[in-house]
């Protein structure tokens, strides 16, 4: 048994080592072979050239050379300036018009029909978005696939819910002698920036009913995962009036601030860090009007407790911290488990990590890929030191084995408050597990978070469970029962508490987010009847 481990262990070493392919080692229809020169962006209907200074983006994924094995250039894209930001906040707020403009003033039917063309466009594109989601951030074809079908999903599933909606409130309410219709208006100008990890999904999540409520939008693409978006200008370019989005590239430190400084932006749509957010808030001249959606950072607890079916747990707890190399905001990224089981679970969970596939992320079934992030190996691999120094170990074979952009899985036990990794949120393929007694120690750590934005708990006792799910709900937005963290069913409510979100996100809940309620209002008596009739009927379809 000891010798097939060594043989097995051997094969990881190797495979790691050897692990970036020259050119002539890709499938030749997944190959990156011409750079992607992005010059274009798009300002008030217009597909500008740009012929400034541009930003190199770099694959994670890195190809042998004759000199040595570097990462894969695959494009370059415009680094605007301050000037073609305003210039673009300034064609937003034209198209806008103060709600007089041809988009906030549109029927909702008319809008919807702009953004089925968008959803047909989108398609014809397809090819190319999912080559350069995977060439960019690392994600695998197949997960390129899915997150692309699942953003023509949720697009079509916000129209059907705006239909939804729209009917709801076409009727009049009548109470205590007044007649009333409330209707759902559009809030003014959104800066839309998505995250690297969902860089088409997380980005249209905000994007799309923003725009369906009749907003008009500045779309930051984010810094990695910014050339899969250029596929989309022209899409965006003829399915929207002019004006309606808007393209703003560059240094975020150079072409955001003078954008929110203006006091110009009524609604910041970001997903990041809480830092970031909190910088950019601040920079608001009044921050009272600006309407905040963040999706933040998160912490996500798993609570395994004595009485968990193992290979439901090992098998959730899998996926949900190693998915896409955990860089997703709802992954596992702490696992509490009770000590009666937790050699059994570590057993168990590292001979999971070793059937993991791992390599390039175009190879069929690959979990683990190289990471997009600068330095973020070394990142990880200094969190790994500071837990071994305070009395942590790797527990898997190989775990935290660096090759460039490569970071090999590691099961860091035991994990203790003094330990950064206890604390900060990794953002990869790191899994610290720390070993419980008393149920309050990972209650604990829920309460002092700084983060809430989900948690699972994992056992079969439903009165342990019950009251463990009332303390959590007050710490957290969503608890999983036996099952990893995750956002979907999209239909569902996506936030956070603390500092891992503002504002609620679901096909519904984003179209309340993105706009307000305004109320037209009479006494009840016949003339006033038949005015909001005709006033009604003539805007119904705006409602």
């Amino acid at each position: 048994m000891r010798l097939c481990s060594s043989k097995i262990s051997v094969k990881v070493e190797e495979t790691i080592a050897a692990l970036f392919p020259d050119e002539r080692g890709i499938p030749e229809e997944h190959r990156h072979e011409e750079p992607v020169i992005q010059k274009e962006y798009l300002i008030n209907g217009q597909l500008r050239m740009w012929e400034g200074p541009m930003q190199e983006v770099l694959s994670p994924v890195c190809v042998k050379t004759a000199s040595g094995v570097s990462r894969k250039v695959i494009g370059s894209c415009p680094v605007l300036t301050a000037r073609e930001a305003m210039e673009a906040l300034d064609a937003a707020e034209r198209a806008y018009h103060n709600g007089r403009g041809l988009w906030p003033s549109m029927p909702v039917n008319e809008r919807i029909a702009h953004t089925e063309e968008l959803i047909c466009r989108m398609r014809e594109k397809k090819r190319d978005i999912t080559h350069l989601l995977m060439w960019e951030i690392g994600k695998s074809y197949q997960e390129s696939e899915k997150e692309f079908e699942r953003t023509i999903g949720y697009t079509q599933n916000t129209i059907n819910a705006l239909k939804n909606l729209s009917r709801l409130s076409s009727d009049f309410v009548i109470e205590q002698g007044i007649i009333g219709h409330i209707q759902r208006v559009p809030l003014g100008v959104v800066l839309c920036m998505g995250p690297f990890n969902y860089p088409l999904n997380e980005t249209f999540t905000t994007l799309i009913p923003a725009l369906l409520m009749g907003n008009t939008v500045l779309l930051k693409p984010p810094r990695l995962g910014v050339l899969l978006h250029r596929p989309l200008l022209e899409a965006f370019q003829t399915s929207f009036p002019p004006g309606v989005i808007n393209t703003v590239y560059g240094d975020g430190r150079e072409v955001i601030p003078p954008i929110i400084s203006s006091g110009r932006i009524d609604v910041l749509a970001f997903i990041g860090s809480s830092k970031t957010a909190d910088l950019l808030k601040s920079q608001h001249p009044q921050p009272h009007r600006l309407r905040s959606v963040l999706g933040l950072e998160a912490k996500n607890p798993a609570i395994v407790l004595p009485d968990a079916d193992m290979d439901l747990t090992v098998s959730e707890c899998i996926k949900g911290s190693l998915s896409f190399n955990g860089q997703r905001c709802t992954a596992l990224k702490i696992l509490f488990v009770h000590t009666r089981i937790v050699d059994d679970f570590l057993e168990r969970f590292s001979g999971e990590i070793e059937k993991l596939k791992f390599g390039m992320p175009w190879e069929t079934d690959v979990t683990i890929t190289p990471l997009p992030e600068l330095n973020k190996t070394a990142y990880l691999a200094g969190l790994v030191e500071d837990a071994k120094k305070h009395g942590a170990r790797i527990v898997n074979q190989h775990g935290g084995t660096v090759n460039e952009t490569f970071f090999y899985p590691a099961l860091l036990y035991p994990v203790t408050p003094r330990m950064r990794i206890y604390h900060e949120e990794q953002f990869g393929p790191l899994v610290p597990v720390v070993p419980y007694n008393d149920i309050e120690e990972p209650i604990r750590y829920c309460i002092e978070s700084s983060y809430g934005q989900q948690a699972s708990v994992f056992g079969n006792d439903a009165g342990v469970i019950a009251n463990l799910v009332d303390v959590l709900v007050n710490q957290v937005c969503r608890v999983n029962i036996n099952s990893m963290c995750q956002r979907g069913p999209d239909i569902f409510p996506f936030a956070g508490r603390k500092d891992s979100g503002e504002g609620t996100l679901s096909v519904s809940d984003a179209l309340r987010v993105f706009s307000i309620r305004s109320i037209i209002a009479a006494m009840e008596i016949e003339s006033n009847r038949a005015i909001l009739e005709e006033i009604v009927n003539g805007k119904r379809a705006n409602s």
